[in-house]
C-alpha cells in the first residue's frame, strides 16, 4: 500500500512532538514543499523552540500556504496539527483552491515520543509533551469526521506516491455527462480543418455528449495572447456539424452584444437544421470590454447587458416558433419575429453562462433550460442554493434546469505518462500542471466525483493537453466511470 498524494493537494500532518512528522516529511517531499512552523520560528526568532516567535511564525506560514495554493503546488504543513480551527481553515483554503486536503496522522506511542524528546539537544518540557499526547488522543477520532479528502496513518514506512488516487477512492456514485470545449486552435504546422475534424470525431467516439467553442473574435487573456488563432464560433460549429454524427453543438457562450438577437435566432436555427437537431443555444450578457472596443462595438453598462439577456431569453423561443409575432422588450424591439426554416428540435435548449446571484441566476430560474457554473464543489453548492431560492420565488421546479460546469484540466492515462511528459519538457509535474486540475485518469475521476455530488449534471472540460495523442481516449475512461 502507498500513501497517494494527488497533484496538487494540501497535506496536513497531525501528531505530538517526537512522533516523526518532520523526519517523514523530509524523507518524502522536497524541502520547498514543506512549510514547517519550527523552521519559521527559527527564521523570525532565535531558534526553532522560540515560542515567543510563534505568532509571527504562523503568520508567515499562512502567507506561504496561501501563495503555494494560489499557484496550485503540493504543500505540506508541518505543525502539531492539534488545533481544530487551524485544520478547518486549511481545509477551507484547499477547497477554495480546488484541491484535496489530506491528513497524515502519526500514531506513534507515547514512550517513543518521550524517548526522542529526551535525545534532542533542545527538548520540550515533559509536561508540555504529556499535554500534546493527551490532546492528540482526543483529536485522533475526530479526524475521521472532519471532511478530509483522505486520511492516512504514516507508520513511517508507507511509501508516498505523488500524482494519483487509488481506485477505491475513485468510485463515482452519480451519473455525470461530459462536454468538450475547444478554446485554443494553436496546433502548430498542421491542417486546422483536419485537426479539428479529428478532435471532434475522437470526442464523439470517446463518449462526449456535447462539443463547445467560445464566441470570441480574438483569444481571451485566460487562454493565450490576443493574436492567437481564433475561429469564428458559428462558422466553426456549422462545419463541425458536417464532420460529426451525434454530438451536440453550442457556444459557451455567445455574448448578446455581438449580434442582433433576431439574426442570432436565425443562425442557431440554421445550425439546428444542418446538424439534424443538435444545436444548443449558449448565451450570456458578455464581459470582454477590450474585445468590444477593438472591434468597434459599444460596451453597454451591466444593467443594459442584463436587460438584453432577459429580452433574448424571452424572444428566442418566439423567433423559433411559427408565424411572425412581434416582440417588445426592455432593450430590443422585433416587429416580425420570424425564422424559417424552423429548427428541427421542438425546443432548442438555452444555456445561460454566468452566475451572478441577484439577477443572472434569477433569469435562469425564470427562463433558461441550463446554467453554467465554475468553481469548486462548495461554490457550486452555494450557487445552486441561490438558484433554488429564485426557483421557489418564481414557482419553478429547479430539476427542470440542467446544471453544467466548465473547468480546464489535464489528463494522462497513468502517472508514468504524466511524469514522462514533464521530464521531456524539462520540468517537474507540479510545474507542468500549474494551476490546472486533473492529472491522471484517477485524479480526474476523483475530482469530478466531488462535482457530481455537489449537483453538477454535465461537466464541460477544456483539456489543456488536447493536442497530445491519446488524451481524449484517456478521458474516455473518466467518462465510462460516470456512465452509471
Amino acid at each position: 500500500m502507498a500513501i497517494r498524494i494527488p497533484i496538487p493537494s494540501l497535506v496536513v500532518l497531525v501528531g505530538p512532538s517526537g512522533s516523526g512528522k518532520t523526519t517523514w516529511a523530509e524523507a518524502n517531499f522536497d524541502s520547498g514543499q514543506v512549510v514547517s512552523s519550527d523552521a519559521l520560528r527559527a527564521a523570525v526568532g532565535t531558534g526553532q523552540h522560540d515560542q515567543k516567535a510563534s505568532t509571527d511564525a504562523f503568520a508567515v506560514l499562512e502567507s506561504i500556504v496561501d501563495a503555494r495554493l494560489k499557484r496550485g503546488l503540493v504543500t505540506v504543513i508541518d505543525t502539531l496539527g492539534l488545533n481544530a480551527e487551524d485544520r478547518h481553515r486549511w481545509r477551507d483554503k484547499a477547497t477554495a483552491a480546488e484541491m484535496p486536503c489530506i491528513a497524515i496522522v502519526f500514531d506513534t506511542d507515547a514512550k517513543t515520543c518521550k524517548d526522542r524528546n529526551k535525545r534532542r539537544s533542545r527538548s520540550i518540557s515533559p509536561s508540555v509533551l504529556d499535554s500534546q499526547i493527551t490532546r492528540y488522543a482526543e483529536t485522533r477520532p475526530l479526524l475521521e469526521t472532519e471532511g478530509f479528502a483522505a486520511l492516512y496513518p504514516s507508520n513511517e514506512v508507507l511509501p508516498v506516491s505523488l500524482g494519483g488516487w487509488s481506485p477505491e477512492s475513485a468510485s463515482p456514485t452519480r451519473r455525470l455527462r461530459f462536454g468538450l470545449q475547444v478554446s485554443n486552435f494553436e496546433w502548430g504546422d498542421v491542417s486546422t480543418p483536419d485537426t479539428l475534424a479529428a478532435i471532434a470525431r475522437r470526442a464523439e467516439a470517446a463518449g462526449f455528449e456535447s462539443l463547445w467553442v467560445m464566441d470570441h473574435f480574438r483569444q481571451i487573456p485566460q487562454v493565450g495572447p490576443a493574436w492567437s488563432d481564433m475561429l469564428e464560433a458559428y462558422t466553426t460549429l456549422a462545419w463541425l456539424a458536417g464532420v460529426t454524427d451525434t454530438i451536440r453543438l453550442g457556444t459557451l457562450v455567445t455574448g448578446l452584444t455581438y449580434r442582433n438577437v433576431g439574426l442570432l435566432a436565425k443562425i442557431i436555427s440554421t445550425l439546428d437544421v444542418l446538424s439534424s437537431g443538435r444545436a444548443i443555444c449558449g448565451i450570456g450578457a458578455g464581459w470582454f470590454k477590450q474585445e468590444h472596443e477593438a472591434y468597434g462595438y459599444r460596451y453597454p453598462s451591466d444593467r443594459e447587458r442584463l436587460d438584453l439577456l432577459e429580452d433574448a431569453l424571452q424572444a428566442l423561443p418566439v423567433l423559433w416558433g411559427s408565424g411572425a409575432k412581434s416582440f417588445e422588450g426592455k432593450a430590443i424591439s422585433i416587429p416580425e419575429a420570424m425564422a424559417y426554416p424552423r429548427p428541427v428540435q421542438e425546443h432548442i435548449p438555452i444555456l445561460v453562462g454566468g452566475s451572478g446571484e441577484k439577477r443572472t441566476l434569477k433569469l435562469v430560474a425564470q427562463y433558461a433550460d441550463a446554467c453554467n457554473l465554475i468553481g469548486d464543489p462548495d461554490t457550486v453548492r452555494h450557487k445552486l442554493s441561490v438558484l433554488d431560492a429564485h426557483c421557489e420565488t418564481v414557482g419553478r421546479n429547479r430539476a427542470e434546469i440542467e446544471v453544467t460546469h466548465l473547468s480546464p484540466t489535464f489528463v494522462y492515462a497513468t502517472k508514468q505518462e504524466l511524469e514522462s511528459e514533464a521530464s521531456a519538457m524539462g520540468m517537474d509535474v507540479q510545474t507542468l500542471l500549474g494551476p490546472f486540475s486533473g492529472g491522471t485518469v484517477d485524479d480526474n475521476i476523483h475530482r469530478f466525483s466531488h462535482l457530481a455530488e455537489a449537483g453538477v449534471e454535465t461537466a464541460i472540460v477544456a483539456i489543456a493537453n488536447l493536442h497530445r495523442p491519446g488524451s481524449l481516449e484517456s478521458f474516455a475512461e473518466v467518462i465510462d466511470k460516470f456512465s452509471i
